[in-house]
């Protein structure tokens, strides 16, 4: 069987989906399956110049934002370079991302399209302030599930939580799959270590969605309790100056470190004793599996695929949202108690394991490309 994964970021791309189809592709290369990727270049910009309808909703009301438009015209060019550089035949295409997903099915009506919707792109940006709720972007962005469903022959998200999210703009998200993301085990490896101060870490864009205010806001509040610790941020992002100025001022900056962008957080992450991401929204959040695979405890919201991923107190630990005070609670139970963080990250890992595990995952994509194969 011959199938696509149409990917929007490249996939050297670290987090999330473009992290994952490549060790996927190698679990798939045998004598009965041949796998592609296809993604578009950062440097492809202004090409595609033709016209965009879609069936379910008049994009045009919406022309006047300027991020519709640069949506739209990023369909324009994805549709360009696909038509540049694809001609072949598939038996299925499995896109991972509605412009993806749009342009195959434009290009290739007749092949059948699995269509797996990572997360929600408008509810991140209404978080990190750059839309409105309820505003043209917004209907834009959430008009698009319903046209991804009438396109694509079957719709997978990563977790139950976003599947009750998709209800809402789709007529049968009864019949969506859940299939949460896969990881590769081999590439994570736990290492005995006794830190004499506990290291927190967290992975993450630097944008406002992840809460990072919330958490400098807890580690200050540790401060004044007298506890020791160092946290450790990875990742890059629009409001980086934002938080180290924030840590400044809290009088948390010697114990913060940003390192910016690092390509294999996993090499880094075994060293630490606590993951902590305190997000106001998550579809799945690949990285607490990760970090669960590198054995550490873990600390997170209680909201959409995190609270999925941990149940509180057996492997890991939940928080409110926004709440600085139970996260800085949360944060010293484990910093206070060496015993009750060990059982939390082995809980963790077991859990990983065995259901992020990318060998289930793969049996899991096997078995729906070929069903759907055979029904379309």
């Amino acid at each position: 069987m011959k199938i696509l994964q149409a990917l929007f970021f490249p996939p050297e791309q670290p987090g999330g989906v473009s992290s994952m189809i490549p060790y996927i592709l190698e679990r798939f290369q045998s004598p009965n399956w041949d796998m592609e990727m296809f993604s578009l270049p950062k440097r492809i910009r202004g090409k595609g110049t033709e016209p965009v309808s879609f069936d379910t909703f008049d994009w045009t009301q919406f022309e006047d934002s300027l991020i519709v438009q640069k949506y739209i015209q990023t369909y324009r060019d994805y549709i360009w370079w696909t038509k540049l550089r694809t001609q072949k035949n598939y038996d299925l295409i499995h896109a991972h991302h509605p412009i993806a997903a749009l342009a195959m099915k434009q290009l290739f009506p007749d092949t059948p399209l699995i269509m797996t919707i990572h997360s929600s792109f408008e509810r991140e940006l209404i978080l990190n302030g750059r839309i409105e709720e309820n505003g043209p972007e917004h209907r834009f962005l959430t008009s698009l599930y319903r046209e991804l469903e009438v396109k694509s022959d079957h719709i997978m998200t990563v977790s139950e939580s976003f599947r009750a999210y998709l209800s809402t703009y789709l007529h049968h998200s009864d019949q969506v799959l859940v299939l949460p993301n896969g990881f590769d085990e081999k590439r994570f490896k736990p290492i005995s270590h006794e830190n004499g101060v506990p290291q927190l870490i967290t992975v993450c864009r630097l944008v406002p969605a992840k809460g990072l205010d919330i958490l400098l806001e807890a580690c200050s509040k540790l401060k004044q309790r007298g506890l020791d610790y160092v946290l450790h941020i990875i990742g890059d992002g629009p409001i980086r100056k934002d938080l180290e100025q924030m840590a400044q001022k809290l009088g948390i900056y010697d114990e913060t470190i940003f390192y910016g962008y690092m390509l294999h957080p996993e090499e880094f992450m075994p060293f630490s004793d606590i993951f902590v991401l305190p997000s106001r929204a998550e579809a799945f959040g690949s990285v607490f599996a990760e970090a669960a695979l590198c054995w550490l405890a873990l600390v997170g919201t209680d909201i959409g695929g995190i609270s999925e991923q941990i149940e509180d107190g057996v492997n890991g630990l939940l928080v409110p949202e926004d709440d600085a005070d139970a996260l800085a609670d949360a944060l010293e139970r484990l910093m206070m108690d060496s015993q009750f963080r060990y059982e939390l990250a082995r809980a963790a890992w077991t859990k990983a394991k065995g259901t992020y595990s990318l060998s289930r995952i793969v049996n899991e994509l096997k078995r729906t490309y070929i069903r759907f194969r055979k029904t379309t």
